[in-house]
């Protein structure tokens, strides 16, 4: 019987075809009277241009179906359509899920709201019950969609009272290469000086036009939030309030240092108040979310390194101390793409593994914070003293042979010791146990105390005054860089 319904059939295959080219999305689009295709002995005609942004169902009319026929009744027929590489139910009326739909434009187009034009073919379908033949396909016709997007524009910019609610490029939000509807996330860490401090976004278009203000209440003007002067640290993004006014000021109540991220596909937006202790994850400590070994020194507030001989697959990835083992999203990471091992890059949350350029070689691995990028520095000296031992000596007053507090070395010339219980009093830090003009560390005379810095190399070094607790201790014997990080 199957052989019978065939043979009475045309049988009309088109091979599918979908174009990634995006050249032609900036310029204006002339969309010819959609044209009925051949399905069978039956048709397809398209839709016209279908927006996204205007669909409340769940279903959504693509095309015009007039159905190929059976020579036999007792045959029930349906459809399924095909999209690139794709297939997915559609009714007899033309109606596919939206959901469906926009997964598929999202996926092979992006999301920036431009017509994209989709190569489609209809498979026609008939079953008995237990038997099921595809009786016709359809030639090739257009579907003409537009995806759901709000506006994002190519930059922001933070203004109020830190930046005396004027331009400053220095709080310019940092953001990777890929078109902003690919990554819609911007990034920006600051610091504030005062309690209090209100703030709102400008976008780039304003900065264009020579004046920050120059659009308000408007989908492409300053972005803000419902309620004029919250303090809440997460939220909604808005141009225009509930009541039809223009977007209210954000607050943050407490001076300190903040990392602000905002999402403009959701209109959403996190202020995170943080602690400059940046962490290493990767070949050094076997990607291990729970070892927090390698603590970067910090040359500036903003300006993070670590200096060691990368070995193995010598890759990394950069987490922020409060974020440490938790979600690998708030990973810092390489902008472009994963394994990337120029000596310079951009980072951004949620990226890729970063490789040093040279395996089994020192560098200087330096990450700035203020302007989201990294460099490598290759060290003159590729052969440094190796030490079998480096510990704390003097802790508690004990200055005798023996009294060594050995840390462990976790990366080549980087040592670790954690929970260290420190009493009142000054110690220093010496190699193999013993007093040696290469290995013994101390403060420079004039030197104050602070939880990250520098020790110098000098038998005339003097004690450091580490205020009694509990810390996790962290020493470079290349740099003298250290950490003391207190346990709490």
């Amino acid at each position: 019987m199957i052989k019978k319904i065939l043979l009475g059939m045309t049988l009309l295959m088109a091979m599918v075809s979908c174009t990634e080219d995006y050249t032609d999305w900036s310029k204006p689009q002339v969309n010819a009277e959609p044209k009925a295709v051949e399905f069978g002995n039956g048709s397809v005609t398209p839709v016209d241009v279908i927006n996204l942004a205007n669909v409340t169902e769940e279903k959504i009319q693509v095309a015009s179906i007039v159905a190929p026929t059976s020579s036999d009744a007792s045959y029930t027929p349906s459809f399924k359509i095909n999209l690139g590489n794709k297939t997915f139910d559609i009714d007899n009326d033309g109606k596919m899920a939206t959901a469906d739909l926009a997964s598929y434009i999202a996926e092979t187009y992006g999301k920036r709201p431009v017509e994209c034009d989709i190569d489609a073919t209809l498979d026609a379908w008939i079953s008995n019950g237990s038997t099921s033949v595809k009786l016709a396909t359809s030639e090739t016709f257009q579907i003409k969609a537009i995806p759901e997007a709000p506006f994002i524009d190519a930059a922001y910019y933070l203004v109020g009272d830190v930046t005396g609610w004027q331009l400053n490029n220095d709080f310019k939000f940092n953001h990777s290469d890929a078109d902003v509807y690919d990554d819609p996330v911007f990034t920006l860490i600051f610091t504030t000086e005062s309690d209090n401090q209100c703030w709102k976004i400008i976008p780039q278009g304003n900065v264009d036009l020579g004046n920050i203000w120059a659009v308000e209440n408007d989908p492409k003007g300053v972005v803000g939030i419902e309620k004029d002067g919250d303090e809440a640290l997460t939220g909604s993004l808005l141009t225009t309030n509930s009541e039809g006014n223009k977007a209210g000021a954000g607050k943050i109540a407490k001076a300190g240092m903040y990392q602000m991220t905002i999402n403009m596909m959701d209109y959403t937006y996190t202020i995170k108040e943080i602690y400059p202790e940046y962490y290493l994850v990767g070949a050094l400590q076997g990607w291990d979310p729970e070892a927090k070994s390698c603590l970067m020194t910090a040359e500036s507030l903003m300006v993070h390194k670590f200096t060691t001989k990368w070995t193995g697959d010598a890759n990394l990835k950069i987490w922020l101390g409060s974020d440490f083992g938790g979600d690998w999203k708030n990973a810092f990471g390489s902008a472009k793409g994963d394994g990337v091992t120029t000596t310079e890059g951009s980072l951004k949350t949620n990226g890729d593994a970063i490789v040093c350029p040279e395996k089994d070689a020192y560098y200087t691995f330096t990450a700035d914070f203020s302007t989201m990028t990294y460099k490598w520095t290759k060290l003159d000296n590729q052969n440094p003293t190796e030490f079998e031992y480096v510990g704390l000596i003097g802790v508690g007053g004990k200055w005798n042979e023996g009294d060594d507090i050995d840390l462990t070395q976790v990366a080549p010339h980087n040592w670790y010791k954690a929970n260290v219980k420190i009493p009142d009093g000054g110690f220093k830090i010496r190699a193999d146990h013993k007093w040696r003009d290469d290995g013994n560390w101390g403060f420079d005379a004039d030197q104050n105390y602070e939880s990250k810095g520098t020790l110098i190399c000098s038998g005339g070094s003097t004690s450091i005054p580490v205020p009694a607790g509990t810390y996790n201790i962290y020493f470079n014997d290349i740099t003298g860089d250290y950490g003391f990080i207190e346990v709490k």
